[in-house]
Parts: C-alpha cells; structure tokens; sequence
C-alpha cells in the first residue's frame, strides 16, 4: 500500500507528544567516574584487565604471551619467566611492580598494551590499578562464579517508601548518588503498564473503568493477582523463552522446510500458567526422558533442545552437522541459562573468562548421546516435519494426556524430542572445533570455575539438571532472576543478560540481584512469586517521568529512579492493534498461522521446494492471532515483526535489539492489520449514538488506555473534521476496502473513513506502543 499524502498526521502527532521525553535506551552514563576509597579488583580492577590485557595474558593457553597469566593469583605474583627477579604484582609497591610499569612507560618498545593492539589505558584506569597495588592488589574470585548471599536490606533514610525488600536495595543506591525516587504513576499509566507487562495486551475499557473505580487500600495487588490467573499471562511469559530456545516454524538452511514443534510452544504456555516451578521447568526441557516412568508431557517437554537450526541439503557431510546441533545445545545452555559465553571456548581455551576447550567438550558431551543424525531425509511430506528421535502426538493423547495441546484437525502431528543412544557416544576434543580433527578423550563434567560436576549425580542429561539447581551453584538462580528483571524494568540488573562473565557489565545492584536470586531459591522457584514481587514493589510503580537532571545524571535509568519506559515488543504491537480494535482472536496455541504479508518474500528467497516455498496466507479468524503465533520461517522471517527487532530465532536471544528506524513509521502507518484494526473501530464507533468527540475519546482510550486531556482531544476532533468535510467518496471507498473482515452494508461511508484517519493518527503515537 502507498504511504497517503496527509501533512496534518505529522503535525497531529507532534502536537500530542509535545512535551513528553523521549527514551534513552541506547545513551550511555555521561557521570564522571570517581576513584574509590577501597578499589575492588572485582568491580574496579578486573574489567580494566579484562578489556586491555586477557587477551594476551588471561585464560588462553595459546595465545598466552611471556607465560603471564594476569587473571588468577598465582600466576600475577610469580617470577617473571623472562626476568625472574622481577614480578607483575608487588602488593603495596607499585613502582616495583612490572606491569604496572609497562602500562605507565614512555618506550613505547616496552608499553603494554603494545601500540599495534591498538588498546590503551586511560590516566583514570592506571590511577585505579596504582591505588589496587598500593591497597594490596587483593585478588577476589569472579563475583558471577561465587554463590549469592542474602543480605539483610540495607538502611535508608526515606522509610516511609518502601513497600517490600526489593526497594531497600533500590533507594539505597538512589540515596548513594543524590537521587529521590519519582511519585507513584497514576492509575491509569501504571494499568497499563502492569497490563502489558503481565499479558501482553492492554486493558479493556471495562478493567481500566473498575481499576479506577476501586479505592481499596490493596487494588492494586489485587488487579495484579487478577492478571496473573489469566490465560494470557502464560502467552506472555512464554514470548522471551521461545527466543531464548530459538523456537521456530521452519528448519532454517536453504531449503528452509516446515517443521511443527509447535506442540512445545503450547506446552510452554501452560507450563507458566500452571506455574511451573523453574526447577522442574527446565529439568523437564533438559531432560524429562531421563526421568523415571517419563511421561509424555516430560518427554515433550524435551523438544525444547530440538528447536536449532537443522539441514534439509542433501550434498552436506552428516558428522559436520550433527556436531554442530550438539554444539547448538552447549551454547543454549551457556547463554540462556548459565548466563554465560561458553561457545567462546569450543576453538580454544576461552581468552576471557576461566573455561578450558576441554570444559567446553566434557560440558558438550552431555548432549552428544542422542538418537540423531546430521542429515536424516531431504525437503518433502508430512514425514519431514520432525526428525528423529521424535514424538507422535494422536487426538487421544490430546484427549487424555497433553489436554493443554490445541489440536483441531485429524493429522499426523509429530516433534522433535531427546532420546538417549543405547551405548555411549565417545566425545572428543575437537582441535579448532572442527568436526574431524578428534583429540583427547573425554568424559561428562562441568567448568570448575562455576561448580565441579558431583560424582553423586548420574554422568546424563539429568545430572547436569541436577547440578544447574544445586544449592552452592552461583549462576542459574541469578541468570533467571536477571532476565525477569529484564522483562519489567527494560535492563537487566546485570545489563549483558547473555554474559556474566568477565567481559559481561557488572551489576548495577550486586546486593538486590543476590538477595533475588537466593529468595527465588528459597521460595522453591516460584516464578509467579517471583513476579509478583517485582511488579508490586515502589520501584516498579514510579512515574515514567524524567527530570531534565536526572536524564543528565542517569540516562539508562541505571539507578531506577524512575518507572520503566520503552517500545514494547513486536508481536505485543500487534496484539495491542488487535486488541484495541476488536479483532483479537484470543484462541490459544495451536498451529503458527500466516497473517497479512508483502506478496513475493518467499518466493524470490526459496530453493522452490517444500511447503513453504511460497506464501499462502491465512484467512477469517487465523488473521487475527497473536503476534506470538506467527509462522516464522527462518530465512524469511515476518516482515513487520522483524521491523521491530524481533528475533529470528536462528539462535539463543535473551535480550532483544531495541532500534528506532523510518520503517517502524512506514508499518504503523501502511500495514493492513493496523489500517484494518482502524477501519475495524472506525466502524464500531460510527454505529454508535454519540458525537463524534464522544467517539473519538473512546478510541483514544481503547488504544492508549487513559483518557485523552483538553488539548489532545481538540486536536483529534479537529482533524476529523477536516477529513470530514474535504474527503469525497471515492477516496473514502478506497481507504476502507483494507483488510478481509466484513463492512455492514448499511455504513455512513464518509464518517467511517474520517474516524479511520484519526484512529490510525492515535495507532502511531509514540506513547500508543510505548510501555511508561
């Protein structure tokens, strides 16, 4: 469709957002940086050797220069191997500490960094590393790889603010900085944002009318427990998990053939709204075939390791591939739930962070037992759409066992699970990471740095479960409790969600991030709980607002002295269209389906075999599903999804890019859902008595979710009056042929296609799919 000529939208849009603040999602801290009484090596020291000299001098055996190794103690104290009498570190002497004079020398012959590193240290970091030496240089291990405490909440001076231990922590950092937390948001903002944050979907006009309503002392909570027994909770909650398991419709490659792991998609939507514990919940995803007398919702469970990318290409080698599906579960496991770059150590022994390549292949070997093969049949039928070991789902199963499953039609439905080989598979080294260059010999553990493998624990998949949720572990507690944080405040606590390791960001909040993880823990890894926390704290439900000092001070909102406030994601712009319009299909689960695309994507991107090589697009109620059940084919995923930074799913995402560009524009303005929705309310409002103000601040309230003030609703009425009186009917009965839904034959044309502008004006506000 052809972006229309209309000067007024802009003007209208300028006029409504004037004075609001704009996100500051991808600004840095401008805060002058301040060298501490007491310098940390773990906070202070180590990013700065992390960043300018691990590379040469870290974990890496092979790259490893002068036999120096910087990272660990023993190493940073001994003789220098070319220069015996002399060492890196001299505690409390700096000027005879060898490296720290290589840092600060003028013979750029001796400087380290050397100049062709094209890396250097700032007067500030060799301030920080003079003071470290002076103050001892202290070395401590890795903050991620030692066990969270619980510290009792810190001492604040605004008592009267807190509601519960979340924000202790909080106003303790604001009070360190000079910073005052915002006031409450109002009620309609925070419903909102609450709405969204917990569903996906903004409120009804009936839930913001009864919100407003209530003046209870706990209506707050209370509307906060209504949310969460909602079906749509589960939907929501699943959205970033199926990015964190690269969950897609098609296998990926080339040929790019359909698959239907979708039965897994609805298993995960249940399992958030039965509120699975975490626990069981990936024990289950890791390893429910293992499980004694595993059922098959266990065993379906398992498809979670099965969602990578696998080929279709019939002139590839099978050993290359398959090693690369087993490595595509290593790097899942690292990434998404031990937070950390384990895929950094497949060639070599990581630079950075203390993993060995032969860590990364016991880890691996977990995963290298399964009944699979690098290439098992080629594009074609139904028998195609899994590979094996795979699962056969019949309509009894549905009936009897997997009721949470929606299946509506008699097929064959099949998934990718786990399966265990009779005998074991050996796993080997593999020099360079390469397929065929098998080296030593090696068994089933866990990086030492993290926490040694128990020998009590059987050496499979579930003993690996089995060691992610040991009470000494440091990492998978706090790696959740961080992406949930995400999830609600925009940032994570540690900000790198996908790395905690010694390149990663350290925490903004190390305190509040441990008390989390072991409460979290100690509460039986109850996610709802966990949620529920974090939503009801004072933190979460401050005002939006920015004061021009603290955008200044604070741009990131690091300290969280102000309520969230970014674009929300894709697939939740859509079901916000939808929802507000009145065309929201609610049904859960089932089969991705195919909404309204650009006519030739697939086509001109396919091998032109197999079922998806051309687009069939979907029609009556399949057109109005969430964004979530969107077919996603790999190599061409959805247009307007991607647009908004969507993923792909051809990897473990745990934090999406959040970019602002022209065609984000061009898609709210031009995309048939959005026009379709407009005309959809348009038509809904035009049915009812009332002036046309009265309609208009319905459908301002429907689509932003608070009532529109004075000046706002002047400038909607007027434009729909100038459309109103300047559009002819031909015009008008182009504008509304958009989209399949059906238009009652009795309709004032004219009136319908006014209102329609107007609504789509209010679709493309900023704040329409901006959570604040």
């Amino acid at each position: 469709m052809i972006l229309r000529r209309n000067v007024f939208i802009p003007v209208l849009l300028f006029l409504l957002v004037g004075g609001l603040l704009y996100s500051c999602d991808n600004t840095s801290m401008q805060t002058a940086s301040v060298i501490p009484d007491s310098v940390s090596y773990n906070f202070d020291v180590r990013p700065i050797l992390s960043d300018k000299c691990f590379s040469c001098h870290g974990p890496d055996a092979n790259k490893r220069e002068a036999g120096l190794r910087l990272d660990i103690e023993d190493s940073a104290f001994k003789a220098l191997q070319d220069n015996p009498s002399a060492h890196a570190w001299v505690p409390g002497k700096p000027d005879e500490s060898d490296a720290f004079l290589r840092i600060t020398t003028q013979d750029t012959s001796l400087l380290m960094p050397p100049l062709y590193s094209n890396l250097s240290l700032t007067s500030q970091e060799i301030a920080i590393i003079k003071k470290w030496i002076k103050q001892g240089a202290r070395y401590e291990d890795h903050w991620a790889f030692v066990a969270p405490r619980k510290q009792a909440p810190p001492a604040i001076k605004k008592s009267a603010w807190p509601i519960n231990e979340i924000d202790f922590f909080t106003l303790a950092a604001m009070e360190a900085k000079g910073f005052s937390p915002n006031e409450p948001a109002d009620k309609e903002r925070l419903l909102k944002r609450l709405c969204l944050d917990l569903t996906g979907l903004p409120p009804s006009v009936e839930l913001m009318d009864a919100f407003l309503a209530d003046t209870r002392p706990d209506a707050y909570e209370r509307m906060v427990d209504q949310l969460l027994a909602l079906p749509a909770y589960g939907e929501k909650m699943a959205l970033h998990w199926l990015d964190l398991a690269r969950y897609a419709d098609s296998h990926g490659y080339q040929d790019d053939g359909y698959r239907t792991q979708w039965p897994w998609r609805d298993w995960v939507i249940h399992a958030f709204n039965e509120n699975k514990p975490y626990n069981e919940f990936v024990t289950w995803q890791l390893a429910g075939d293992l499980l004694p007398d595993a059922s098959m919702e266990q065993l379906l469970a398992t498809a979670f390791n099965r969602n990578h990318k696998i080929t279709e290409e019939g002139g590839v080698i099978p050993e290359e591939y398959r090693v690369m599906y087993v490595s595509d579960r290593t790097d899942l496991l690292g990434k998404g739930i031990l937070g950390v770059t384990m895929e950094c150590a497949r060639c070599h022994d990581h630079k950075y962070d203390p993993f060995s390549q032969k860590e990364y292949f016991q880890l691996y070997s977990f995963f290298n037992n399964i009944r699979e093969e690098g290439i098992e049949s080629v594009i074609g039928g139904p028998e195609t759409y899994a590979k094996k070991p795979m699962m056969q789902i019949t309509n009894a199963d549905v009936t009897n066992m997997l009721q949470f499953i929606n299946k509506t039609d008699t097929g064959k439905m099949i998934v990718s699970v786990m399966g265990e080989l009779d005998t074991i598979r050996p796993t080997f080294v593999l020099h360079r990471g390469e397929y065929d260059a098998p080296g030593e010999k090696v068994e089933p553990a866990t990086p030492v740095s993290i926490l040694p493998f128990d020998n009590s624990y059987p050496k499979n998949r579930l003993g690996l479960a089995k060691w992610l949720f040991d009470p000494k572990h440091p990492l998978t507690s706090r790696v959740y409790v961080n992406l949930l944080w995400q999830e609600f405040f925009g940032r994570g606590l540690v900000k790198t969600s996908g790395d905690f390791g010694m390149q990663g960001d350290l925490p903004s909040h190390p305190a509040l991030l441990d008390w989390l993880a072991v409460d979290f823990r100690e509460h039986n890894w109850d996610i709802k709980r966990l949620v529920k926390l974090m939503v009801t704290s004072a933190t979460y439900r401050q005002s939006a607002i920015v004061s021009k000092e603290k955008l200044a001070k604070d741009p990131e909102n690091i300290y969280l002295s102000r309520g969230p406030r970014y674009r929300i994601h894709a697939e939740f712009i859509r079901d916000l269209v939808l929802s507000s319009s009145g065309l929201l299909n609610p049904e859960i689960g089932g089969p991705s389906v195919k909404p309204y695309q650009p006519a030739g994507l697939w086509e001109g991107a396919t091998s032109g075999r197999g079922l998806l090589s051309i687009y069939t697009q979907d029609h009556g109620a399949a057109l109005y599903r969430r964004g979530m059940y969107t077919l996603i084919k790999r190599t061409v995923p959805p247009p307007a999804l991607s647009i908004f930074d969507a993923s792909n799913r051809d990897i473990c995402e745990v934090k999406r890019l959040r970019t602002n560009t022209p065609l984000q524009a061009l898609v709210m303005l031009n995309d048939p859902t959005v026009l379709e929705a407009a005309r959809v309310l348009a038509t809904k409002l035009q049915q009812e008595a009332g002036a046309p103000e009265a309609k208009i601040k319905q459908a301002f309230r429907r689509i932003v979710c608070r009532n529109p003030d004075a000046k706002e609703t002047e400038v909607l009425v007027n434009y729909y009056q100038q459309e109103r009186t300047t559009m002819d009917k031909s015009t008008a009965q182009k504008m509304i042929r958009v989209g399949e839904s059906p238009l009652p034959q009795q309709a004032d044309i004219l009136e319908i296609a006014s209102l329609m502008r107007v609504i789509t004006a209010i679709y493309n506000l900023e704040e329409t799919i901006t959570k604040s």
